[in-house]
């Protein structure tokens, strides 16, 4: 049985492109409400491999998307890094900051595997419910985003704390950069392993970043994320979601060695089929703000995508996560209208 999104990845062009959404497994969504209720915190639902699992698949037995994505955190990382992770509710995650390279220095080299496997488990189990025209995306974030995470201790408005780290300490920095790149190497080969069909690299805030800084600290190591997972398992495919980046987005597209690109929803269309989608495969990028607003609104925004990108290979996508307060009606509309 063909499955559509692998079908994309792997260069090809399917009439009705296949659709899943960043962030699919949410909070608009009743089930997904009353099991967080149940699991109490955000990290235990990420970390209990039977309920991580059913939140999955809530989605696609809902819409039936042609991906599930691994529902986990990009900041997991950092938690099996040693790092003290929460997520407070209505603010978002908390992290021990590092404040200097003397911090940095102690980190250890690797992630913690064993603080890893339950989400391996989670992939495997979802993998064993999905029929096989439908695909498991795993996913890690870019070592950039992570660490902008990781200096702050939060998420910030322009993640200056993480820029004036770079700026001030750049080979701590880029020692922070590397352990990233090696854990999320082997995270990332170990979600294919367990059944994983394709992963996405989430560079959340690539575009706060002025040139040569996006060169040095998103697509570089985005670079080496792909070349040495690839040498672990040479056929993995990968998406990378630069958000943010611009006319970057062509080297980026060009010199990461990605399978595809996602788009934010900021993304000239003529500029995404000229000069990204005559090289590779496009993922987005319909504006969530538009997905919520639903009406004549979302109907011609959905088909000036498809207008502009379904004669090539496209995955049809948000330009970033769902918002928690999108009404269910209005993701059933966008389906029905990508689907036709």
């Amino acid at each position: 049985m063909p499955n559509p999104l692998c079908n994309v990845l792997d260069g090809q062009h399917r009439a009705v492109p296949p659709v899943w959404m960043m962030r699919q497994a949410g909070r608009y969504l009743p089930e997904y409400r009353a099991l967080r209720a149940k699991a109490g915190s955000f990290l235990k639902l990420c970390f209990t491999p039977e309920w991580a699992a059913e939140v999955t698949l809530q989605p696609i037995r809902r819409f039936g998307f042609d991906a599930a994505i691994l529902f986990s955190d990009i900041l997991v990382i950092p938690h099996a890094l040693g790092r003290t992770l929460t997520f407070v509710e209505g603010e978002g995650p908390r992290l021990d900051p590092l404040t200097d390279g003397a911090a940095v220095a102690k980190l250890p080299a690797n992630a913690d595997a064993m603080k890893l496997a339950p989400i391996y488990e989670t992939v495997r189990r979802v993998k064993s419910q999905l029929q096989p025209n439908t695909a498991l995306i795993g996913f890690c974030g870019a070592p950039w985003t992570v660490a902008t995470y990781m200096i702050a201790g939060q998420g910030t408005t322009d993640q200056a704390p993480a820029r004036l780290f770079a700026y001030r300490e750049p080979e701590a920095f880029a020692k922070l950069i590397d352990i990233l790149v090696e854990s999320s190497v082997d995270y990332l080969a170990a979600q294919l392993d367990a059944g994983a069909d394709a992963v996405q690299i989430f560079d959340t805030w690539a575009g706060i970043l002025p040139p040569d800084q996006f060169d040095r600290w998103s697509l570089a190591p985005t670079q080496e994320i792909v070349k040495r997972l690839r040498a672990k398992k040479p056929d993995a495919r990968v998406i990378g979601f630069p958000r943010g980046a611009g006319m970057m987005a062509l080297p980026y597209a060009e010199m990461t060695g990605i399978n595809a690109i996602g788009l934010d929803w900021t993304v000239d269309l003529t500029f995404a089929k000229e000069m990204l989608q005559s090289r590779l495969p496009v993922q987005g990028n319909l504006d969530p703000l538009v997905l919520r607003a639903g009406g004549s609104a979302l109907d011609k925004s959905v088909d000036a995508i498809l207008a502009a990108l379904a004669g090539g290979p496209l995955i049809f996508n948000l330009g970033h996560g769902i918002l928690p307060d999108t009404p269910i009606a209005h993701v059933e509309q966008m389906l029905k209208r990508v689907r036709g």
